[in-house]
């Protein structure tokens, strides 16, 4: 079931996606005299076809759905078989300016999809957990910048205070970071405790470009707080369970210290080995008064960590989180804008990825491919109505930032081409292309490679 579940929502997503983009490059062409005789969902042989007797255009949905494109008149693939009559509306004949704006409006349709979908996701509203930050770790940056724990942030402010952005949940706190860490600076977090709002400087100088391919929160020591922590269950035989730990229990601190994070608590746990700790946990129904607060004392057994392979402590105690969240809504006008610094910034931060890949400093393990794309529209899918709009979304500018790339036989590459026409006066001869066709094509293999072979490796682990 799972499987039909990622198929369909691949195909939907991949679907729209396309149409989206091949759309953009037909209406602005048709909007620019430009004549089109084929619009194809698909590659390979086509399973529905029908003309429009308006304009002459043939749509097509063909066996393969992984693309699209549109063709357009161009008398240089056959200028013996086009009247005379058609000559103007060829694809060739027209200004350097309108060929631009033809090629743009695909990659410039996916944006718009994108903050289209972001906007609907906003104004409909969603479910995030809360900025609450957990206790960090010691010597952290987080630490050092003087969070205990239990904060609740409130906006994200630069250095010298000229721009200051809200923080409606954890989401959004993570990634007005993630944008802020490409630049190596200092950020200025607002948070809210029990007694006031105090200003926490931040520092994210120390973050690397390995740190940004993975947790860069956790590296910075923010963690999501405000859980409340129960045990699923417990194993029998034992530590959890010689210490007189029950499924049910809530947990509440661990030697005094407040817990609210379920793998800050196991990395307190893995790190104490063979030494006695005390949990207090809450027992029973605190709605029927009959909840009591105990102290047990646990020791850790010493075991080897399956994925590590270190000799880490352990109790033998499954945890459940709950965490608090929030109902974010917005109007239809702070939606829209919304959407759109939500995509802009999503673009930026794809292309500065890009960038370095290029240069080495981010792993090419980010390039995902079609396996990939599946997976995660499923698990979207799965998720409801805003996590598979939200997921439409974000692939719809991937979609658009790849194809804006000046790498020949993408948009960009063409884009290029007419850049340079443009600057000179002159076309970029036919001989030229073609050696950069190839080079551009070689491009686009290898980058498939890689993102194919990716998916492999996340799909069978090695």
């Amino acid at each position: 079931m799972n499987l039909l579940t990622e198929l369909v929502a691949f195909v939907v997503a991949i679907g729209v996606l396309v149409v989206v983009h091949e759309y953009g490059h037909y209406s602005v062409a048709r909007l620019c005299g430009v004549k089109v005789l084929r619009f194809s969902i698909g590659f390979g042989r086509p399973l529905l076809q029908w003309v429009s007797k308006k304009s002459g255009t043939e749509w097509t949905i063909a066996a393969l759905p992984l693309g699209g494109y549109v063709k357009m008149l161009d008398e240089r693939e056959s200028p013996d078989q086009i009247p005379a009559s058609d000559l103007p509306h060829a694809f060739n004949r027209q200004s350097v300016g309108k060929r631009i704006a033809i090629v743009a409006a695909g990659p410039i349709a996916n944006f718009v999809l994108a903050i289209v979908l972001f906007a609907v996701v906003y104004a409909s509203g969603v479910t995030e957990q809360k900025a609450i930050v957990a206790a960090p770790p010691a010597q952290s940056a987080a630490a050092r910048a003087g969070f205990q724990g239990g904060e609740t942030i409130l906006s994200v402010s630069d250095a010298n205070g000229s721009r200051t952005e809200p923080v409606r949940s954890w989401s959004d706190l993570r990634w007005k970071l993630l944008a802020t860490a490409f630049d190596q600076g200092h950020v200025v977090l607002a948070a809210r405790d029990g007694e006031g709002t105090y200003d926490f400087p931040l520092d994210l100088s120390q973050l690397t470009g390995k740190d940004l391919d993975d947790d860069f929160m956790a590296k910075l020591g923010l963690e999501a707080g405000g859980n409340t922590l129960k045990v699923a269950a417990v194993e029998a035989g034992s530590a959890a369970q010689h210490a007189g730990l029950q499924a049910g229990d809530q947990l509440r601190a661990v030697d005094g210290r407040t817990v609210d994070s379920a793998s800050t608590f196991i990395a307190y746990v893995k790190a104490h080995a063979g030494k006695p700790v005390r949990l207090t946990v809450a027992r029973g129904d605190a709605g029927q008064n009959t909840q009591q607060t105990l102290t047990l004392t646990v020791t850790p057994t010493l075991q080897r960590d399956a994925q590590s392979g270190e000799e880490v402590g352990r109790i033998g105690a499954a945890l459940a989180a709950q965490a608090p969240s929030v109902d974010v809504r917005y109007g239809p006008i702070e939606s829209v804008r919304l959407g759109a610094y939500r995509t802009w910034d999503i673009a930026v931060y794809s292309l500065r990825m890009f960038g370095r890949m290029i240069t080495g400093e981010a792993s090419l393990k980010n390039l995902s491919g079609p396996v990939t794309i599946a997976d995660y529209a499923g698990k979207s899918a799965r998720l409801g109505p805003s996590a598979f709009l939200s997921f439409l979304a974000l692939v719809s500018i991937s979609l658009g930032v790849l194809n804006l790339l000046p790498i020949p036989v993408l948009d960009g590459g063409h884009l290029l081409y007419y850049a340079v026409e443009a600057v000179t006066g002159k076309a970029v001869s036919d001989r030229w292309q073609l050696v950069l066709q190839r080079a551009g094509l070689a491009c686009i293999v290898a980058l498939s490679a890689i993102a194919l072979f990716n998916d492999l490796a996340r799909l069978i682990h090695f």
